[in-house]
């Protein structure tokens, strides 16, 4: 088996709908995906309570990373109008696909950048609690008798008489 060409293999960018009309978001070079990354990094050690690298956000801070990730998107999106919430999600979910994957940047687009639309709502929760409540465990496996034990003395305990 030969290696295929990566370039067939990967889809090399993103597609979002924005009023009306789809913005390819072209795939990141290296430097935009490595900072990508490091940020987010650096936003999981600060969430979890860690020293935060503050070279790395000033780092973000200094460039306009919004208009890196979206590459030629972000002229496109400007020069339509697009308000700046709509670009700012369409930036962050390209960073999402950039740092994890297209399905996770899928639902992120689709929970409007809100988390509490990522995670199941109440009725899907019980729903699917309800089907796991509904399934019905296996007997058991074991070979022993669940006979309950004799007591000593009874009639029949003892040893067997030859």
């Amino acid at each position: 088996m030969a290696f295929q060409e990566l370039g067939n293999l990967l889809d090399d960018g993103l597609t979002l709908p924005i009023k009306g009309k789809a913005y390819r978001i072209p795939p990141p070079d290296a430097a935009t995906g490595l900072r990508v990354q490091a940020i987010f990094q650096a936003a999981a050690v600060a969430a979890d309570g860690g020293d935060v690298d503050r070279e790395v956000l000033a780092d973000a801070a200094e460039r306009d990373l919004y208009a890196d990730v979206l590459g030629s998107a972000y002229d496109e999106l400007t020069a339509n109008g697009v308000g700046w919430p709509m670009v700012k999600h369409a930036a962050a979910t390209a960073m999402v696909w950039i740092v994890q994957s297209e399905d996770a940047a899928e639902r992120y687009w689709n929970s409007a950048g809100n988390p509490s639309r990522l995670a199941p709502n109440r009725q899907q929760r019980r729903s699917s609690s309800d089907a796991a409540n509904v399934t019905q465990s296996r007997g058991s496996t074991s070979t022993t008798n669940p006979r309950p034990a004799r007591r000593r003395g009874a009639k029949g305990s003892g040893a067997r008489r030859a």
